[in-house]
């Protein structure tokens, strides 16, 4: 492949993501799924149709399709036809829990059954974690070594490994519900989304020459950006449900795909999964549920410091892109450096919002 076979692919992604996203926001709007402002925690003034991440779905699997049956460049030495089902399938999990939770509001433990389907699909289909970098030194450490074979199918073995594939399901749930949680602002998990599945795109190409799983990365930030068009403030629709787990459940899985670049990816999204376990601290200690929702989370800190909500969306995906590029050089650096990074760049970004809020503050005094 060459690079007019990427603009091609992101093209058509972004076309097909774009019509899918308003015929989407038609139907949420016919079938009356809409966001009503209708707390405290919620920023938009006017109800928003949901059911967003169907928009994702339909407009990737399409592409997908249309690659599997006019095209031999996207199923190559590293992605089988069934990865694409087991995402499909998973997917399709993830969308029928999503429209439910979107129309019914369903209970926290209804939600939790459709993200551990998504992950058991894609199990099945065989993407697991087999071996991860030793993060104290040389080598890897393979999580394969104990297996089960269940069936042979055309061919192809279908089994369990059981270290790999517990390491799967603890990574794909941690990235599901790291977006879920991210999902507060216009654009905010759309952007950063579309940022990591670009990072996964040059890593496929300059780490390993991955070309397939560069085309089908790019081919999801082509979507993402085509339902970006209508998802970035002032919203016109959002992910929803089915959305904010969807982006990460695609996200997880391409690192798997690209060769386990896990390391790449957990730097990318470090500042939401603090986020998440900073929330799971202070609820513990306020002894609240972990479900309940509330307006203490980064990106609303990052409005309270005076940050227009694009302005606070544009600055994650900027803090993103540089995590994402820092845990591609520190990868291969070792665990200290990889912390000392990561805590280096969140120490710059929270300097960044005292800086804002006090220069907020003082042109407030001035107009006074």
């Amino acid at each position: 492949m060459n690079s007019y076979d990427y603009i091609a692919g992101i093209s058509i992604a972004f076309l097909v993501g774009l019509v899918f996203s308003a015929l989407v926001m038609w139907l949420a709007k016919k079938l009356k799924i809409l966001d009503k402002p209708d707390s405290p925690r919620k920023i938009h003034k006017k109800p928003i149709p949901k059911m967003g991440g169907l928009a994702l779905f339909l407009a990737f699997n399409v592409v997908l399709l249309i690659y599997i049956y006019f095209s031999s460049e996207l199923t190559g030495n590293h992605i089988l036809t069934k990865y694409i089902w087991g995402m499909l399938i998973g997917g399709g999990f993830l969308m029928i829990g999503g429209i439910l939770d979107d129309k019914y509001n369903l209970k926290p433990k209804y939600q939790f059954i459709w993200p551990v389907l998504a992950v058991l699909s894609v199990g099945i289909s065989g993407i697991g974690i087999d071996w991860i970098t030793n993060p104290f030194g040389d080598g890897l450490w393979h999580l394969a070594k104990y297996q089960v074979d269940l069936l042979w199918f055309h061919g192809i073995p279908y089994r369990v490994t059981f270290l790999a594939d517990i390491f799967t399901f603890i990574w794909l749930m941690g990235m599901m519900y790291t977006t879920k949680i991210m999902d507060g602002l216009d654009g905010l998990v759309t952007g950063v989304t579309t940022v990591g599945a670009l990072f996964i795109f040059a890593v496929s190409l300059l780490g390993s020459d991955q070309q397939d799983v560069a085309l089908l990365a790019i081919i999801f930030a082509g979507v993402c950006l085509g339902f970006l068009v209508f998802n970035f403030n002032p919203a016109a629709i959002f992910l929803g449900e089915g959305g904010s787990t969807y982006t990460g459940f695609i996200l997880g899985t391409l690192s798997i795909i690209s060769g386990s670049k896990v390391t790449v990816t957990l730097m990318l999204m470090s500042l939401p999964i603090l986020d998440v376990a900073w929330s799971i601290i202070r609820r513990r200690m306020d002894k609240q549920s972990f479900s309940l929702a509330d307006k203490k989370h980064l990106h609303h800190r990052l409005l309270d410091a005076g940050f227009s909500v694009k302005k606070a969306s544009m600055f994650l995906w900027f803090i993103t892109a540089i995590l994402a590029g820092a845990g591609l050089y520190l990868q291969q650096k070792g665990l200290a450096l990889f912390i000392l990074g990561m805590g280096a760049l969140l120490t710059f970004m929270l300097v960044m919002a005292f800086i804002y809020k006090k220069r907020k503050q003082l042109k407030e005094l001035d107009e006074l």
